[in-house]
Formats: structure tokens, C-alpha cells, sequence
């Protein structure tokens, strides 16, 4: 009997692009914004304490993404999505937004994204945020092994987790040191290269 096809799901930030929130924070000298999913496991309540940071200090989406247009792709990020979309299937899964991420898309070769929206006002301010699908990138992952897909599935920080759960493989990218602690049950990489290794590994399994 023929193996099931593989996706590949996978996070953006800090997976295949810096993280948007601590270029903003670099940019614009405002070390409250580098906090992340890394040091949050509760993502509306980082959501909100990132709101109320920007109103705080008057930065529009209009500033956000002008930052975004700046930031390039993690090296090595663009020939290993080129090498996998080449042999399996690769969806990215991020609890980023539409209106960041278009840019990094574009550096990244359009690859399909599933995130979610962000809004603002006719003066530019970031009022509120829409999730697509509560808990997503687990929604996504049991759905795609429910269209007969093995999946490995890969990210950084606590958001991601759920979904590297359900995965018939999950693999953490670079992750904080808690992150690795918490979650000692994923495979830890640093590199492109080993992901890659990986992914031929499970391939060649019976």
C-alpha cells in the first residue's frame, strides 16, 4: 500500500522569518514589544499588552509595516522551502496577520499561508484583532491528517505547540530555553540542514 502524502506545516515567525514584534521593538526603541509567544503562553493577553503599548506611544500599522518591509528571511529559509515545496506539501500556519505579512511572503516565494487579520482606524491605529479559527494551527493539523496527509509540523514557541501535538511528527525550531524545557517530547534543531535530514528520515520510514 502506497505512503499516505506529506505536508509539512509550519510557524513564520522565528521558523523562516525573524520575529516581527522584536524588529518593531529594535526599530523603534520600545522593549516592551519584544516579548512573544516565547514568553507568553496566553496569546490574547500578549495581543493586548502589545495594543496597548502601541497606543501608548502613537505607532499605527502604517509604522509596523514599514519595519516589515526592512526584515529579509532567515538564512537558508528560502532554498529549504524551494527544496521542500519541490517533494511535499508546505502550508505556513501563524497566528501573525494578513496585513503584516504580505511582504515577507513575497521574499519568501508566495508560499500559502493560513493567519489571521488585524484592524485599524482611518488614522492608521491598531484598534483590534480577528483570529480566522480559534486554536488554528491545531484545527488545521488534525484536519489535514483527517484528508489523509502525514504531517510534521514545526514552530518556536507555545502557540505552536498544539499543533506539533497532533502532528505525526512535531519538531521545535530554535526555541527559547523554556520552551525546550516545557516541551522535552519534540525534537530540538538549529538548522535548516537537519530539518531537511529529518523530513528524508520519516520519508524513508516503512
Amino acid at each position: 500500500m502506497p505512503q499516505k502524502p506529506l505536508l509539512v506545516a509550519m510557524d513564520l515567525e522565528g521558523v523562516l522569518v525573524p520575529e516581527v514584534w522584536i524588529s518593531v521593538a529594535e526599530k523603534t526603541g520600545i522593549p516592551e514589544l519584544r516579548l512573544t509567544t516565547r514568553d507568553f503562553s496566553d496569546y490574547s493577553a500578549l495581543m493586548s499588552h502589545r495594543m496597548k503599548i502601541l497606543d501608548q506611544h502613537r505607532l499605527t500599522l502604517r509604522d509596523i509595516q514599514d519595519v516589515i518591509n526592512t526584515m529579509q528571511p532567515l538564512p537558508g529559509a528560502v532554498e529549504y522551502l524551494n527544496w521542500l515545496r519541490e517533494r511535499h506539501q508546505a502550508i505556513i500556519l501563524s497566528d501573525t496577520f494578513y496585513e503584516f505579512a504580505s511582504p515577507l511572503m513575497q521574499k519568501l516565494g508566495w508560499p500559502t499561508l493560513f493567519c489571521n487579520s488585524i484592524h485599524a482606524d482611518e488614522n492608521g491605529r491598531v484598534t483590534g484583532y480577528t483570529m480566522r479559527v480559534d486554536n488554528g494551527k491545531k484545527r488545521a493539523t488534525l484536519a489535514f491528517k483527517q484528508l489523509n496527509f502525514r504531517v510534521i509540523a514545526m514552530g518556536d514557541s507555545y502557540n505552536d505547540t498544539d499543533m506539533l501535538k497532533e502532528a505525526d511528527l512535531g519538531i521545535l525550531f530554535r526555541p527559547s530555553e523554556n520552551v525546550r524545557r516545557e516541551f522535552p517530547q519534540f525534537q530540538v534543531v538549529s538548522e535548516f540542514t537537519e530539518v531537511v535530514d529529518i523530513i528524508n528520515a520519516f520519508c524513508n520510514q516503512p
